[in-house]
């Protein structure tokens, strides 16, 4: 027998099936150590075949078999292909994807415990052996218990008689590592409106591949999803249930293992490698049924698909940012396809690309237009803080939110405060010379932390002392720009020195359960004003929440990026939901320098619909997305040279499919990044503007054949972030 193996590099120029000899325990998407060049490697066989066109006496032979189930499923193996082949990427690169990371380099396994069991249970024993009977007792009742645990309790040379009399076994038995032991299942099954009905009967009857669930926050979109999902599942079938963010899995964990136990499995990188690595087992072996997580999750080995779900399908972190820079929701419509199974999208505020195809009748279009209960929706008050500033409160909160806050204290009640950002503030600025401290890596400013007092760059995560004086002139008049999480939490906790604050950010949650144990605690009540950033924006339901406030609504308006009014709509929207959840009306304070904006008027009046003939006519007239594809090459190197050289050449070969196609094109232009420097790599675009994809297939050719050693070239469709 022959194996087709794919060998773990990742470089183009080993990006080949190579032939070797194998028996019958190889089968195709196993894992396999064999010899390549001077060394041994693992590869991934992803075909078997009796003959090779080249000589057998030539062929080298499979040294071992990772695992007792092939690694990779046949869906699994067609997928990684196909991934491959669209985003130009070794095909090493794509079927990593499917494993986790330390599975792969070995650094994890199975582990195991040994379980004394009881063989006889007639024994008799003399006086001496007190330690023996007592075991024997334990063993009576308990029927088996781990051999450390007798050991300790007892004796381990009574345990030891004891197994040399025959009387009680010794037998491995797999421990499994569990994440998220301490997440209490929550989640009844309720009733359903007549909207829930009706969405869900208009998913089983529609003839359409992927279905889009618009429906405002609260309208009870996720008991639909639990309500499709417990359908598959009694039909034998298995699930993906995606969310945006990792903060969200242990709120989504808690209702699916209420309803599905142990059927459930969770994935995502926050994991620990032992738990990830045995999570991916009970998949592959189809002892889990359903997998929760973020992005990575849509590769998750699951058999016999019935449902995918991508909730707040709208969210940027959905794209992948690294090689292969696929589209989640792409990926999912192929394995939906594969399966001939439904793609669920979930948003209160769907992605303008997803509205437009289920306008066309490209998806199937289902509304939940209310909240369950016919809760109402949060009444958002627009402050003016222009207005506030010539009144003399130059402060962080305006009249209106500590208006609200203290009603909301007073009654018992809780509040979010949503900041799009992290720190004390976002930059130090000497104000003598104009010298604003930046990252040595990165051509970034750098954020002050007062709680470490340090400064630091939050793309390379570098930290550097607080500055006591200017380097450039050495003046010491520095000032503090912009605001962060940890100042608005200073000043709170000076307007109302009795509350209970907490923040949630990137700095607050490090550690596998950090997210879960802040968000416990705000839902125990044991804080009453929860400060976040993104991170709260989506997806939590806190019953005791009757007000948000909304910061820096302008933040998101002015970046450069054809998205920026889309997703401050989308952000507004989704923060605002978080009130008014349970029983009292919510309130939601909106601060803002530039109140008659479009964008935000359409917000406060949770007016998406117009919001979105708005902002479809202005892509349409501008000629971007939906209505073109934005193409982004990306050349990054250490140096600044060899990163010029590379661009040029692959900048005139750009040119000439240009030149040759100008009629497809309305932008192409080469260009220093926005921020030229990230982690010491200079980096340089080439950015085009297409009338239609047909031209893709030779620009990831250009740009495959262009990369070196020392030079990164990268392809980016309709980039989430344009800096």
């Amino acid at each position: 027998m022959i194996a087709e193996v794919i060998v773990d590099i990742a470089t183009s120029e080993v990006d080949k099936i190579f032939d070797y000899v194998c028996d019958g325990e190889t089968k195709e998407g196993s894992r396999v150590r064999v010899p390549f060049g001077n060394t041994h490697v693992t590869g991934f066989v992803v075909g078997i075949k009796n003959d090779s066109v080249y000589p057998m006496e030539k062929l080298k032979r499979v040294e071992e078999v990772y695992d007792g189930i092939p690694a990779l499923n046949e869906e699994c193996l067609s997928l990684a292909k196909k991934i491959s082949e669209r985003y130009r990427t070794p095909m090493a690169l794509s079927l990593r994807l499917f494993l986790p990371a330390e599975m792969r380099t070995g650094k994890v396994k199975e582990i195991y415990r040994k379980i004394v069991v009881l063989k006889e249970r007639d024994a008799e024993f003399s006086a001496s052996a007190v330690k023996q009977k007592e075991i024997f007792d334990y063993l009576l009742s308990a029927q088996t218990a781990e051999y450390a645990f007798l050991t300790k309790k007892f004796s381990a040379s009574a345990l030891k008689a004891l197994v040399e009399k025959g009387i009680v076994g010794i037998e491995r038995e797999r421990k499994q590592r569990v994440p998220y032991r301490a997440v209490e299942e929550k989640g009844e099954k309720r009733l359903l409106t007549a909207e829930q009905q009706f969405a869900l009967k208009s998913i089983r009857a529609s003839a359409q591949t992927v279905q889009l669930l618009h429906g405002v926050t609260g309208s009870g979109k996720t008991e639909i999803y639990l309500n499709y999902i417990a359908e598959q599942v009694k039909e034998g079938r298995s699930a993906i249930f995606l969310v945006p963010e990792i903060s969200l899995t242990p709120q989504m964990l808690s209702q699916l293992r209420a309803r599905f136990s142990s059927s459930v499995a969770i994935l995502h990188s926050g994991l620990s490698a032992g738990e990830r690595f045995d999570e991916w087992q009970r998949m592959r072996t189809g002892e889990a049924k359903i997998a929760v997580g973020a992005r990575s999750a849509i590769f998750a080995p699951l058999e016999n698909l019935g449902a995918i779900i991508i909730d707040e399908e709208h969210d940027s972190s959905y794209f992948s940012e690294s090689a292969p820079r696929y589209s989640t929701l792409e990926v999912a419509k192929i394995r939906a396809e594969t399966n001939n199974c439904k793609l669920i999208l979930g948003s209160a505020t769907p992605s303008v690309e997803s509205y437009l195809k289920a306008k066309r009748g490209e998806y199937n279009l289902i509304r939940l237009k209310k909240r369950i209960n016919e809760k109402p929706m949060p009444e958002i008050i627009l402050t003016d803080m222009r207005r506030e500033v010539r009144r003399g409160n130059n402060t962080i909160f305006s009249t209106a939110l500590k208006e609200q806050l203290e009603e909301t204290l007073s009654s018992g009640n809780q509040a979010i405060l949503f900041l799009n950002r992290r720190g004390y503030s976002q930059s130090v600025i000497c104000t003598e010379c104009g010298y604003v401290a930046k990252c040595e890596h990165c051509d970034v400013a750098l954020t002050y932390h007062s709680e470490e007092n340090c400064l630091k760059c939050h793309y390379c995560g570098t930290k550097y002392r607080m500055l006591t004086a200017c380097p450039e002139c050495g003046g010491v008049r520095l000032n503090y720009f912009g605001t962060g999480t940890q100042r608005i939490a200073r000043e709170l906790s000076k307007l109302f020195p009795a509350a209970r604050i907490i923040r949630m950010d990137n700095d607050t949650t490090s550690g596998k359960e950090g997210h879960y144990k802040i968000l416990k605690d705000f839902a125990s009540h044991k804080a009453d004003i929860l400060i976040g950033t993104q991170m709260i924006a989506k997806g939590h339901d806190f019953p005791s929440v009757t007000l948000v406030g909304i910061l820096d609504a302008d933040m998101s308006l002015h970046f450069s990026d054809y998205r920026s009014g889309e997703r401050t709509f989308q952000l507004i929207t989704q923060v605002a939901g978080r009130s008014g959840r349970g029983k009292e009306k919510g309130k939601v304070v909106l601060q803002t320098y530039d109140p008659q904006n479009a964008i935000l008027q359409y917000a406060i009046r949770y007016d998406y619909d117009s919001f979105f003939e708005n902002e479809i006519a202005l892509r349409q007239g501008a000629c971007f997305p939906p209505f073109a594809l934005i193409v982004r090459v990306m050349i990054t190197s250490e140096s600044e040279e060899k990163a010029v050289e590379v661009l040029k050449k692959v900048y005139f070969e750009l040119e000439a499919i240009y030149q040759a196609n100008s009629e497809k094109f309305t932008f192409f232009n080469k260009m220093r990044a926005p921020i030229k420097r990230i982690q010491n790599k200079e980096r340089f675009q080439v950015l085009m503007r297409l009338k239609d994809n047909e031209l893709l297939p030779q620009i990831y050719a250009v740009c495959a054949e262009s990369k070196t050693k020392d030079v990164l070239v990268s392809v980016e469709e309709n980039p989430g972030n344009l800096t």
